[in-house]
């Protein structure tokens, strides 16, 4: 069977590694020159950036590619697990080390906040207890296929569903489960990780700590982008046949089946395609006389992302791999990015500095700083003011709270904005995890992984189930492994 994968992103290289495991000719199209999608990386100056995705969790999940073929992990692809997840910065000069151990951390936050241990492990707990009862079950199957409800696991997780917190939401819940305002917004944040507003999306989303603080974070030799080489590696090495700077610019059909794609105007025959696009393209661009699925294609985007990244020609010992600096007004700030489409004045400011790590990703003495804003999806904003205001206040943000004028230290400069992000990775108005979860449904109304009107269309990446981020990104692709492989006995 010939399968033709539409996209190289991190889900589209795990789909046809899974595909090409089970004895599929798989033939890969890519429009950009490079594997990876969001994944990707550039170089500036003698300083080297991770374009997109920062935080690596869930390893397993890479590792189970290569023991799926037979290969060992290590022989491609290695990581060390980081002892710090993340430092935290206050407007008031409170600073928190968010340690990986959770006795460590619990200690921590006790010292630094005045709140019990116990109040700490107690949450982590039911975070951990979240995400396996229910979390990892709703994560690793598809939603729209009635053999997942009717198995002993889903009915346990469902006769519980009122202890996950669907039905309140994430901030509601850490509220009366944490108490200090502080730490509130400290685990509000984790509502950012797939672009939802904690003020809006389901408690169940609390279960995303648990990734971090039980599972742990990790950094990949050579950077995030080494997860995309790695893979790409493999998917050659299985024999997956990549075709870069070609866009498929039509998915053909006739009856209830695709028959192939087209890729500048030449026919390219598949007993299988699987389309790693954002879902609202695929259906616009490359199926535009196909019945869409306009209500979900009609859902509010997740947030998207302005990147400003910097060669800064100083090193900060108070910093480390990941770093956050809150905003004073956290809701103010979520209420501009969802409801008045703009960003707040005082924006959250994220910080990712590989460099720690990775001494060669940037010259000695220096740093290379990934600074990223949550800003919304673009509607036609004028972004050019937006960037040039937000600059200006993350520089006065972390000048004000390191004590050293930050805009004197950058040599080197490069952004990333929402325009940009669609125009790179096919990603709907810029949106980062395509729609957003600010509501308690939003699991069962992302894209189904499979299409109801052709029996050999298959959907992945951060568009469609279980969501986007790599972890999830991954997970799409495992499943439409399992479709396929369940439809076609292969």
């Amino acid at each position: 069977m010939k399968a033709v994968v539409i996209g190289s992103g991190v889900a589209g290289l795990a789909s046809a590694i899974r595909l090409r495991c089970q004895g599929l000719e798989v033939h890969v199209f890519e429009a950009n020159a490079y594997p990876g999608g969001k994944l990707s990386e550039f170089s500036l100056d003698g300083y080297r950036f991770d374009a997109g995705p920062s935080l690596f969790t869930l390893p397993y999940l890479v590792d189970d590619l290569f023991k799926l073929a037979g290969k060992n992990p290590r022989d491609y692809f290695n990581y060390q697990r980081m002892e710090v997840c993340c430092q935290y910065f206050y407007e008031d000069g409170t600073q928190l080390t968010a340690f990986a151990d959770r006795k460590k951390l619990a200690e921590e936050i006790e010292r630094k906040f005045g709140v019990s241990p116990k109040t700490v492990n107690d949450y982590l707990e039911q975070s951990e207890e979240t995400y396996q009862s229910a979390g990892k079950i709703f994560l690793e199957n598809s939603l729209h296929k009635l053999s997942t409800w009717l198995t002993w696991p889903v009915a346990k997780a469902l006769s519980k569903i009122h202890r996950y917190g669907i039905f309140t939401t994430m901030n509601k819940l850490n509220e009366k489960r944490l108490q200090h305002p502080k730490l509130v917004q400290l685990f509000n944040r984790y509502a950012t990780y797939n672009g939802s507003n904690p003020y809006q999306a389901p408690g169940i989303l609390t279960s995303i700590p648990h990734l971090e603080f039980s599972i742990g974070t990790y950094l990949p030799k050579g950077g995030m982008h080494a997860i995309t080489l790695a893979l790409y590696k493999l998917a050659v090495n299985l024999g997956v046949r990549f075709s870069f700077d070609q866009q498929v610019s039509k998915i053909r059909n006739s009856n209830n089946r695709v028959t192939g794609v087209e890729v500048h105007k030449q026919f390219v025959f598949a007993d299988v395609v699987v389309c790693n696009m954002d879902a609202y393209y695929a259906y616009r661009k490359l199926m535009p006389t196909v019945k869409a699925p306009e209500r979900i294609l009609k859902q509010e985007r997740s947030s998207s992302a302005l990147i400003f990244y910097w060669g800064i020609n100083h090193s900060f010992l108070e910093l480390d791999l990941h770093n956050i600096f809150f905003s004073s007004e956290y809701e103010k700030e979520f209420q501009h990015i969802f409801e008045l489409k703009s960003v707040y004045n005082d924006p959250t400011v994220y910080l990712n500095i590989t460099s720690k790590y990775e001494p060669t990703d940037a010259p000695n003495g220096k740093e290379n700083w990934f600074v990223m804003v949550n800003v919304p999806a673009n509607v036609g904003q004028e972004w050019e003011t937006i960037i040039s205001q937000t600059r200006q206040n993350v520089i006065a943000k972390l000048s004000r709270l390191l004590k050293m004028d930050i805009a004197t230290l950058i040599e080197v400069e490069d952004i990333l904005d929402p325009r940009s992000i669609d125009l790179k990775t096919s990603s709907y108005q810029g949106s980062l995890y395509g729609t957003s979860s600010n509501n308690p449904f939003a699991a069962f109304l992302r894209h189904k992984n499979f299409s109801s009107q052709f029996d050999n269309l298959f959907f992945c990446g951060g568009s469609v189930h279980p969501g986007g981020g790599i972890p999830l990104c991954l997970l799409s692709g495992k499943i439409v492994g399992e479709l396929v492989g369940e439809k076609f006995k292969v």
